[in-house]
């Protein structure tokens, strides 16, 4: 077999694998995902009452009214702060990613625990003091970070610390909003891998939606 021969033979077969990889498979990947999983291939957007996009059910927002269910700490504050205008410095870290502080690190302390100074400005309210505060107990998801910090879930347990709270911001029944709770609690992938969790930015729009009790 001549060496053409087998140069043809080799541009050939990259051209053919070319297509298929490059052209054929991409687009069926993006077909099967349009019409199978239009949803989760269009990332998950989740939209309000008036058909508004409001966030991606994949990442976590900041809640911290009264009216709503509080998301879980981010050291990014779930990457919406300005870059340019980062005084706090909650982009760090980058959009993505945790602090990597270790438990008996100052600023850990700090933003948990609280920190007075005889200068107001320097002073700190604590994540647990202003949790205590709100009547709400302490749970570990609710003051400490995830590795992402774009963690869109919070547990039942820390749901459920919240209700007094919000029964009482919006006048509903602390029924209703347990009801509500257990309503939007995704359960273990395949039923056993994993925790049971509550999406908070999709708990929040069901909230929105419910009437007080009559």
């Amino acid at each position: 077999m001549s060496f053409a021969r087998e140069i043809g033979r080799a541009i050939r077969s990259t051209l053919v694998l070319w297509v298929i990889t490059a052209l054929i498979y991409p687009l069926f990947t993006i077909a099967f995902g349009q019409i199978v999983f239009p949803f989760q291939a269009n990332g998950s957007i989740l939209t309000n009452d008036r058909g508004q996009p409001v966030g991606s059910a994949l990442i976590g927002q900041p809640f911290t009214s009264d009216r709503y269910f509080n998301s879980r700490p981010s050291t990014t504050n779930y990457s919406t702060a300005d870059p340019t205008k980062d005084e706090a410095g909650v982009l760090k870290t980058g959009v993505s990613g945790a602090s990597n502080l270790a438990p008996s690190n100052p600023a850990l302390l700090d933003r948990i625990q609280g920190k007075t100074d005889p200068d107001p400005t320097k002073s700190i309210e604590g994540d647990i003091p202003r949790l205590q505060k709100a009547g709400i107990k302490p749970t570990a998801d609710l003051i400490y970070t995830s590795g992402s910090s774009l963690d869109p879930h919070i547990t039942p347990e820390a749901a459920k610390a919240q209700i007094s709270r919000i029964a009482a911001t919006r006048k509903l029944d602390t029924n209703q909003l347990e009801i509500l709770i257990n309503q939007n609690t995704d359960g273990r992938w395949l039923g056993i891998f994993g925790e049971p969790g509550v999406n908070v930015l999709k708990l929040n729009l069901a909230l929105d939606k419910l009437k007080p009790a009559s």
